[in-house]
């Protein structure tokens, strides 16, 4: 017996148009789908690039549920083993996270036991 289910890709994005399709997109991944990233297949497209998705199967139809996937390239990890990363995040946090502010002067003490009053009984 041959499968008549239709098959679609769509958008991660986009499958909150079509209500079955996102209930059973929740009903497979409660918390998401980040904690079943095995369950996510690397398809090729015919110019050679590639995309990530999960398949999800709804009474009348099958769809490829397309997730936007971050790898590393080249470039980026060249960057990173050289420092430069941490030099970028740096200048754009506006400097090290130890440093005083603009008007030198040091941010003040965590210690909470400072602003007690020594007496128990209050």
């Amino acid at each position: 017996m041959a499968d008549t289910k239709k098959r679609h890709v769509v958008s991660y994005e986009k499958i909150g148009q079509k209500p079955d399709l996102a209930a059973a997109f929740a009903e497979k991944y409660p918390k998401g789908f980040s904690d079943y990233l095995n369950d996510l297949v690397k398809y090729p497209k015919p110019d050679g690039t590639f995309f990530y998705a999960v398949t999800i199967e709804v009474p009348d139809a099958i769809y490829l549920v397309k997730i936007n996937v971050k790898t590393d390239d080249l470039e980026d990890v060249e960057r990173w083993l050289e420092g430069e990363e941490d030099a970028e995040n740096e200048a754009v946090a506006g400097g090290s996270a130890d440093a005083s502010d603009a008007a030198g002067e040091t941010l003040p003490d965590d210690n909470i036991s400072q602003y007690g009053s020594g007496s128990d009984d209050d």
